[in-house]
């Protein structure tokens, strides 16, 4: 018979050890892998909240006498499970480096990769226990190709449009963390297909800050303005994920996401006025790009011409359609500038676009966001949440705009 220690709120703490042939070992510290969903692992971190030095020694001792014991070299992983009140248990070994080991790459500043190469080629470790260094908070976010809405199954299909934060890769002798303290390991570009034959992981997203509060505000920013058309992703999940009180607190077991179901799945919001606002200005900008191509005469007027009317206002009704809901909106005009009218609101309408990046002033309120247009269907991005807002425009959004008499 065999009797296992039950852990009613796990965490899941691994051990990063390397080894080489000369007989050192050593422990690169903890990774804290608690966050799961279907036992698999979702927002990693290092190191680990809530981690003492007396632990973390411990951990690490641990896991190197482990190593040593079987005579094992190269990169590994070593796993425990973790009770709250810090005691831990040996789980398993990884003998290789993990998916999330860039987290270890940003605290400490060294590349794993070389690490592996060097230890191969005969060499000896880079350096001894005492040379290794924690430096600032790492977050790595795992981007799949996946709804989370549907249990997390896998999603298929074209990254028709992929934008992401700017990034640097890691750099030997330089800045680790580069300008923007953001790293991206992607296999995939724009234009590729997502098939149902491999594992969905788009790419992971790094970050560094000098503190975990810092971290997780550049990973805010990060998912904010990554940006993907074309199949479910889990970038909206995680941006609720890292804003949640349970993960910004720390309050970590491998049942957080369970645990938390109502603040991480709740029920579609409704779409408010600063979004289809910037759903309408794109549709505007795209008629005015469309007008300047079809122009023979590119210093016409009409090139440039609007909803302006001689001696009175013009009013244009537009029809998006949003999943199974119609949304009507009205566009107003006359020589006091325009107004958007939408779920009984009204309120000034002023745009400023480049390119896919628009700007609306709405009175009182700004809206910020990207907007990317495929044929009929808008899908805007905001700085609030990365979320996909898509519709499409129809009948009578493309009529000519109706005149009414001056007031």
């Amino acid at each position: 018979m065999l009797v296992e220690k039950y852990l009613t709120r796990p965490r899941h703490i691994e051990i990063q050890v390397f080894a080489d042939t000369h007989g050192n070992c050593v422990y690169l510290f903890e990774r804290d892998c608690s966050v799961q969903r279907r036992h698999q692992k979702v927002l990693e971190e290092a190191p680990a909240p809530g981690m003492t030095e007396e632990r973390r020694r411990a951990m690490g001792e641990a896991a190197v006498a482990a190593a040593k014991a079987v005579g094992y070299v190269g990169a590994g992983t070593v796993e425990f499970i973790a009770n709250q009140d810090g005691s831990f248990y040996f789980m398993e070994m990884n003998t290789r480096l993990q998916v999330e080991h860039p987290v270890t790459e940003m605290i400490t500043g060294q590349d794993l990769v070389e690490w592996q190469l060097r230890v191969a080629a005969g060499e000896a470790l880079p350096l001894k226990q005492d040379q290794l260094r924690i430096d600032g908070h790492a977050l790595e976010a795992r981007i799949y190709a996946e709804n989370p809405d549907k249990q997390f199954l896998p999603s298929t299909g074209t990254l028709r449009f992929l934008r992401t934060p700017p990034a640097v890769q890691f750099m030997r002798g330089g800045d680790a963390h580069g300008p923007a303290g953001i790293r991206i390991d992607a296999g995939v570009r724009e234009g590729d297909t997502i098939s149902p034959y491999y594992d969905p992981m788009i790419a992971k997203l790094i970050v560094w800050g000098k503190d975990r509060d810092e971290a997780l505000s550049r990973m805010r920013q990060a998912l904010a303005a990554y940006h993907v058309v074309g199949l479910s992703t889990n970038v909206a999940f995680l941006q609720r994920l890292v804003k949640s009180e349970a993960f910004r607190t720390a309050n970590l077991d491998t049942g957080l996401i369970e645990r938390n179901e109502a603040t991480l799945f709740p029920p579609p919001a409704p779409v408010g006025m600063e979004i289809i606002a910037l759903a309408v200005a794109a549709l505007l900008d795209r008629e005015t790009r469309e007008r300047r191509v079809d122009a023979a005469d590119q210093h016409s007027p009409w090139t440039h011409a609007g909803a302006w009317r001689l001696n009175g206002g013009a009013t244009r009704a537009l029809r998006f359609a949003y999943g199974s809901h119609t949304l009507d909106v009205t566009l107003t005009s006359n020589e006091r500038g325009c107004t958007l009218i939408y779920a009984d609101q009204a309120a000034p309408f002023k745009t400023a676009c480049q390119a896919d990046d628009i700007r609306v002033d709405l009175g009182t309120r700004r809206a910020h966001g990207q907007v990317h247009v495929e044929g009929d269907d808008f899908h805007v991005f905001t700085p609030a949440a990365t979320r996909c807002w898509a519709g499409s425009t129809r009948s009578p959004t493309r009529a000519r705009p109706r005149e009414r008499a001056a007031s």
